[in-house]
């Protein structure tokens, strides 16, 4: 493994935005009653935090360069 490995801002970006998307449905599974919505955007917010990881890398975010 490189030195770099999962230092970059496109990993930590990533990270991040999934970290706030396991909050989010944390949050909505312990509401009485469970706010089903709440948790599915938790859910939606955990699978764009891909999109955001890809999105950087591709602009070239994702190399210990910067």
């Amino acid at each position: 493994m490189s030195d770099s490995h999962g230092n970059t801002p496109a990993a930590w970006t990533g990270v991040s935005v999934a970290m706030l998307g396991f909050v989010v449905g944390g949050v909505a599974l312990m509401q009485d009653p469970v706010s089903m919505s709440l948790f599915w955007i938790g859910c939606a917010i955990g699978v764009g935090s891909l999109v955001v990881f890809a999105v950087m890398a591709k602009m070239g975010l994702n190399s210990s360069d910067h």
